[in-house]
């Protein structure tokens, strides 16, 4: 009896771990793909600020910066005046996924 006490003992354990290690790498898989599909939306958040920067005639995308992270948006650089800085800030506020823009951008002069 104790035999077969302990063969299910042991099967119990290989399915635990089985199932454990199934669970773990799901997990892993998972988090794996969230980070990739972050990477491709800020990616997008920043191409579609830029392209907003480029075709508007008070902000200059080649002296403003954009950098996004998960949603969060930080503007850098140097503007020419206040009316640009606030210009861009607003630019980057309005486009979709934007979850916050940090406005750190520099006033020529200032």
């Amino acid at each position: 009896m104790r035999a077969a006490d302990s063969e299910s003992s042991r099967r119990s354990r290989r399915l635990f771990v089985a199932l454990g290690g199934a669970v773990l790498a799901g997990s892993v898989a998972g988090c794996a793909g969230t980070k990739a599909r972050e990477y491709v939306d800020d990616s997008a958040i920043t191409s579609k600020i830029k392209a907003e920067f480029a075709t508007d005639k008070t902000v200059s995308a080649l002296d403003i910066h954009v950098t996004t992270t998960m949603g969060h948006v930080r503007l850098s650089g140097v503007a020419k005046s206040g009316a640009e800085k606030l210009r861009a800030g607003h630019i980057a506020r309005s486009v979709s996924g934007v979850a916050s823009v940090a406005n750190d951008i520099k006033v020529k002069g200032d």
